[in-house]
Parts: C-alpha cells; sequence; structure tokens
C-alpha cells in the first residue's frame, strides 16, 4: 500500500524563484530567504525520507485558470505540466512529471468521497507550485519526484472554508493509503504567510499571528480548522488566506505527527515565509 508520510508547509513567493534562477545564494538581502530550506534539503535526500510522489497544494495565479474558469478544488491527471509564462518567460525549471495512476485513483476517490474535484488534463504550472519544488530540490536537471497538482481557489471569493481544507486532506488520506502501489508519498501545502498585495495595507506582515498559526498546526489544530475567513483577511491580510492550503496538509496527516522543523523570516519581497516539516507518526 501506499504511504503517507510526511507534510510540508511552505510559503511559495515568487522572489524565491528568482533568487534560485538568479543563483542569489551570497546575496544578503536573499541569503537567509534560501538558508531557511537548508535543512529540509538536506533531510529530504535521506532514502528514507525521500518521497516517489508530492502532493503538491497551490494556488494558480492567473496562469491555468481566470475569471471564465475558477475551479474550488481542481487535481492534475495528465502526465505532465510544463512553468508557466506568468509575463516574463517561464521559469527555468524542468517539466513536472505526474504519477497519473495515483492522480486518477485520488480523483475517483474523492469524487465518491463527495467532494466534487474538477479534472485537469492540460495546464501550465506557475509560481505556486514551481517555487516550492525549486526551495526544496534547487535546479536539478529534472524533478527527482512525480507530483500530483492539486489547486485551490483562494483568489476569488468564495474560497473554501479551513474546516472543508481539512477534511479534503483526510479525504487524500484515505484515497492514498487504498492505493495497491509501495509509495512514499508526502503531501505540500504552500501559499501565505501573512501578506497583502494591494490597498492601503500593502505590505502587512504579522509575525504575532503566522507564529501563532504554526504553533498550533501541532498543538492546537482544530482551532485552525475553524477560524473564519474574516480573520485571515484582518490578520494576515488579503492574501493570508492562502494558508487554508496548509490545511489540506495538514488535515492529510492525522492526529498524530511529530515536527521536525520550522523557519520564519521576514521580508522575503514583501511577504513573511514560512515553513514548517511535520512527520506522519502513525
Amino acid at each position: 500500500m501506499a504511504r503517507l508520510t510526511a507534510g510540508i508547509g511552505t510559503s511559495h513567493v515568487p522572489l524565491i524563484g528568482v533568487a534560485i534562477d538568479q543563483d542569489k545564494g551570497d546575496d544578503p538581502y536573499f541569503k537567509p530567504v534560501l538558508e531557511a530550506y537548508d535543512w529540509v534539503r538536506d533531510w529530504i535526500k535521506k532514502p528514507e525520507n525521500k518521497p516517489d510522489v508530492v502532493v503538491l497544494v497551490y494556488n494558480d495565479h492567473a496562469s491555468a485558470f481566470d475569471m471564465d474558469l475558477i475551479p474550488t478544488f481542481a487535481i492534475g491527471c495528465g502526465e505532465s505540466y510544463q512553468p508557466a509564462d506568468e509575463g516574463w518567460g517561464p521559469r527555468p525549471v524542468p517539466n513536472v512529471k505526474n504519477h497519473s495512476k495515483l492522480a486518477w485513483h485520488i480523483a475517483q476517490s474523492l469524487i465518491l468521497d463527495d467532494f466534487d474535484m474538477t479534472i485537469i488534463n492540460k495546464m501550465d504550472v506557475d509560481h505556486g507550485l514551481t517555487v516550492p519544488l525549486s526551495a526544496v530540490f534547487d535546479q536539478p536537471r529534472e524533478w527527482p519526484v512525480k507530483v500530483i497538482p492539486l489547486a485551490v481557489n483562494v483568489v476569488t471569493y468564495p474560497v473554501p472554508s479551513g474546516n472543508r481544507c481539512w477534511m479534503l486532506g483526510e479525504a487524500i488520506a484515505r484515497a492514498v493509503e487504498s492505493f495497491p502501489e509501495d509509495l512514499n508519498v508526502q503531501i505540500w501545502g504552500t501559499g501565505g504567510m501573512s501578506h497583502q498585495l494591494q490597498g492601503p495595507r500593502a505590505g502587512l506582515i504579522n509575525r504575532e499571528f503566522d507564529t501563532a498559526f504554526l504553533d498550533d498546526l501541532t498543538q492546537n489544530p482544530e482551532r485552525l480548522r475553524y477560524l473564519p475567513h474574516i480573520e485571515y483577511l484582518r490578520e494576515a491580510g488579503s492574501e493570508g488566506i492562502e494558508l487554508v492550503m496548509w490545511l489540506i496538509m495538514r488535515g492529510a496527516l492525522g492526529a498524530s505527527i511529530k515536527e521536525l522543523h520550522r523557519a520564519y523570516h521576514v521580508p522575503t519581497s514583501n511577504t513573511a515565509l514560512g515553513h514548517i516539516v511535520l512527520e506522519n507518526a502513525k
């Protein structure tokens, strides 16, 4: 049977990708940004930690979806996906290769579990998906894992509740565990942390809120399940709502988890960078 072994939460700030693409690791501004991922890069290289497949939860930034089509939850089941051109050319990173057989199995399981999933066989993937891969795996010729894209609408209201995201994570765990192939599977929740990109509060960063969110992923996840949207908006800014995607990751891991590592750094562009690694103790 497939095993869901760990979860990673991370920001997907596009500037992280710029720093990696332009080899700015020694630049005083970017050095602490990239060093936030040193621990996980070493950890994931160990054979017992390296996943075969990553279910990567992210949000599209008007690259694959726009106001004409806004799926609440979408799963990529195609064989591969290329990096999107977000206005300055595609990132110089490999195409994402899917584990299509597992993706279709998860899609079927979720739909039969009463989640209305949109199935995407053709799309380009933007920084929301490629930046986390670069942060963890740097710039390989080919990504060392298969990646199942799972896109969530956190751009246009209404967005799914934290509890709905948590329950989707639980359903993903059931789907993975019912897959007959022996696979080490991780789930990554990406986006956030506190940030606002427009309006009078542009540049908002709330360290207290972000730290409490990281603490409660392990100490009090029930609070996060039922945190209302208005609190994300008030405390974490208009784009802080992306953090509900971390709850899909956390819900998939169940009750018995162990925090292995975390990092927090400001500023990264005009946002807070958050990162956490959780191990499934089941």
